[in-house]
């Protein structure tokens, strides 16, 4: 287990409104912002967009089980902000529902907004993480400076 500790920072209430890419929005605000760290809790509505659901296989690096929706799903949902050498990188989870249908996991590419997502973002001061290249997993994985 690694960890690391830090302080909130400063707190933000974005609106994220119909028709705009939801993943673009948010780290552009956080661009702008200098936000380097932190998490996000969003919620709001969904036209369309990817899910990653789990693995094809159980194995690894593994090997991205996409499910893509359309119509308009409810969301809740939660990512994280941490560094990497090109910025700021966002981790989103998210469960998304339409009806009796539920999909719950990672958002990724375009992700357009329906009518609005509720977004708070908080910045996390004094925390030491970066993102690097895991070589088991191949994935871009938090490193933290204290272990357990």
């Amino acid at each position: 287990m690694q960890y690391t500790e830090g302080k909130p920072g400063r707190v933000f209430i974005v609106r994220v409104d119909h028709g705009e890419d939801l993943i673009a929005t948010l780290l552009q605000f956080i661009k702008d912002h200098q936000v380097n760290s932190g998490y996000i809790r969003f919620m709001g509505a969904l036209e369309s967009g990817q899910i990653v659901t789990g693995p094809e296989v159980l194995c690894l690096p593994p090997d991205p089980h996409f499910e893509s929706f359309s119509g308009g799903w409810e969301v809740i949902g939660m990512a994280t902000i941490t560094p990497e050498k090109n910025g700021p990188h966002l981790h989103i989870h998210a469960s998304i529902g339409r009806g009796e249908q539920v999909l719950t996991g990672c958002l990724r590419g375009e992700i357009i907004t329906y009518i609005v997502i509720e977004a708070v973002i908080t910045e996390l001061i004094g925390v030491d993480v970066q993102r690097a290249q895991d070589p088991v997993t191949g994935l871009l994985l938090p490193e933290l400076k204290h272990e357990r």
